[in-house]
């Protein structure tokens, strides 16, 4: 296994914009679903305030300077832009990400931006959200501005973070709005008109002869399935399907293989559903994997996949009561627990040879690639803050273990150019609020103080060395 990480390698911290900026109601930004959502009667927290990086944003690009972070991951917000969605430009939000970048590039943090970090406008939320086909001329021409505003400074450009997020959140498992269970074929649909909005605002994109980079950023979970038994591969095989291979076809071969089509339809049809398609669909998916830079995956865990014949049924572990998760689909399979391999108090298998797996398979399955960022990768932990310092040392050990499989995978050949830990700083969890930690550095939410944990000294000499270090090399 490669020791050392490739000279241009990026050490990178990931934020996003609903998650950290805060100033929910200042300079004319308009609602997004996720303030409708979070301030609704009896919600436990909510992002007005956040991490508070819309005004504190140049101390923590000053820290991530000091501590070796040379890349940072942020969104934009669409209706800081367009606060209806559409319509009127808000200068005051194009002025803010201007000031926003030149800072990133002033302190030598490369930004990578993201136009779609979860954050749809309201109004298009309640207009059908993705299932309406209007939001991906909508989401193209809120992506033109953007492209136009920043692309003469932007080199790295994503189009969405985490669509299947988007889709099984919010219409399989239920913990993101609008809140619904078990919507499996909604689910699917959605997917494609992502992937379709995707592939517009890509071609777009490359039109405009800009010099940066755009492609899009995938969350890969692992699939594994529990026995050789053939009815368990086959669960794995569906739910990988539905997951990763339904959008990376899309992304990387223009459309969707036979064989995936195959078992998408298999849990279709189990969950009474369709899928509806338009020709041009497929032209505009081909234009772009041809022309796709890169991609951005997102890693946390695997799944662990068993044959399940049942009704669909989950239970979401948002509290960190370990071991209380349940996730069964119907026409899928079962995620269930493997007792060979750790989990997080939040029920995540520890599992960094599903990140190698992952990498190994892009490069073996879809060898048009060309680069691989991990986009996202951390650890939710309950930091504790004593005597003016956090000793979050099972991160650094989740981390380098996670890193140990990227070198690996680059060993094997896998063009990996950068890691983006997740997080930058604490930020708000879409559904556990503040209470699950990921950042490098703390933030004290009483005040908004932010402190280096001892994760942040680790990641300093990772990025100055370009190799693993051990935590007894840590002088913080």
């Amino acid at each position: 296994m490669a020791k050392k990480f490739p000279k241009d390698f990026i050490f990178g911290g990931a934020t996003a914009a609903y998650q950290v900026e805060g100033a929910t109601r200042e300079d004319g930004r308009g609602p997004c679903v996720w303030d409708d959502y979070m301030n609704r009667p009896g919600s436990r927290f909510n992002g007005d305030v956040a991490s508070d990086f819309y005004h504190k944003y140049p101390e923590d690009l000053q820290l991530a300077h000091d501590f070796g972070v040379n890349g940072i991951r942020i969104s934009i917000s669409w209706t800081r832009i367009l606060p209806e969605g559409k319509g009127a430009v808000n200068q005051k939000g194009i002025a803010y990400y201007n000031r926003l970048i030149d800072e990133c590039i002033r302190q030598g943090v490369e930004p990578f931006v993201t136009l779609h970090h979860f954050d749809t406008p309201l109004p298009f939320f309640q207009n059908g959200h993705w299932l309406n086909r209007d939001l991906i001329d909508a989401f193209v021409q809120y992506a033109k501005i953007c492209f136009q505003a920043f692309g003469d400074r932007v080199k790295k450009w994503a189009t969405f973070n985490e669509p299947w997020s988007i889709a099984q959140n919010g219409y399989i498992a239920g913990n993101f709005p609008p809140h619904e269970q078990f919507q499996i074929p909604k689910a699917v649909q959605m997917l494609h008109n992502i992937m379709v909005a995707h592939a517009r605002a890509l071609n777009l994109y490359k039109s405009l002869g800009l010099p940066g980079e755009i492609g899009i950023v995938h969350t890969l979970e692992g699939k594994v399935a529990i026995s050789d038994k053939p009815e368990d591969r086959h669960a794995c095989a569906l739910d990988d399907a539905i997951s990763n291979r339904f959008m990376l076809d899309a992304c990387f071969h223009g459309g969707y293989d036979d064989e995936t089509m195959a078992l998408i339809q298999e849990i279709l049809e189990k969950n009474n559903g369709t899928l509806v398609t338009e020709s041009s669909d497929f032209a505009d998916f081909a234009a772009a994997a041809r022309q796709i830079d890169f991609l951005g995956m997102n890693y946390y865990s695997s799944h662990f996949l068993q044959a399940y014949e049942g009704e669909s049924r989950i239970y979401n572990n948002s509290t960190g009561e370990k071991g209380t998760s349940v996730f069964g689909l119907k026409g899928i399979g079962a995620r269930v627990t493997n007792p060979a391999v750790p989990t997080t108090d939040w029920d995540w298998p520890i599992y960094p040879q599903g990140m190698h797996d992952q990498l190994v398979r892009i490069m073996r399955d879809y060898p048009n690639y060309k680069k691989v960022f991990i986009a996202e990768n951390g650890m939710g932990y309950k930091d504790d803050f004593v005597d003016g310092k956090i000793d979050d040392t099972p991160r650094i050990e989740y981390v380098t273990r996670h890193l140990e499989a990227v070198l690996q995978a680059i060993a094997e050949g896998v063009n990996v150019k950068g890691y983006y830990i997740w997080s930058l700083m604490d930020v708000l969890s879409w559904s556990n609020g503040y209470n699950k930690r990921y950042g490098l550095f703390y933030i004290d939410y009483r005040d908004q103080r932010r402190y280096p944990k001892k994760s942040a000294y680790w990641y300093k000499l990772l990025s100055e060395r370009h190799e693993l270090v051990g935590i007894d090399e840590i002088q913080d």
